[in-house]
């Protein structure tokens, strides 16, 4: 099943997302999900960490948004989204 891209126009920091293709230049692979931790361009590309189970970041890398798939929102301190 493939996932239709997101609409950049929503991604905010922290935002959990997936990744849509492979990146094998890179060694990930799609669905590999990672957290935003800058927007570039003025959105039209952001900047994702990706982290081991141990919270260690083992990749920081810049994608555009139609090479993330889905995303989960982050949350505020007082749990608003």
């Amino acid at each position: 099943m493939k996932r239709k891209p997101i609409d950049n126009s929503n991604i905010k920091l922290l935002d959990v997302v997936a990744l849509a293709e492979d990146v094998p230049e890179h060694n990930l692979k799609r669905g590999e999900v990672g957290t935003v931790v800058e927007i570039l361009s003025d959105g039209d590309a952001f900047e994702v960490e990706f982290s081991d189970d141990n919270g260690q970041v083992f990749k920081s890398l810049s994608f555009l948004a139609a090479q993330l798939s889905f995303r989960l929102q982050s949350f505020q301190e007082d749990g608003s989204v």
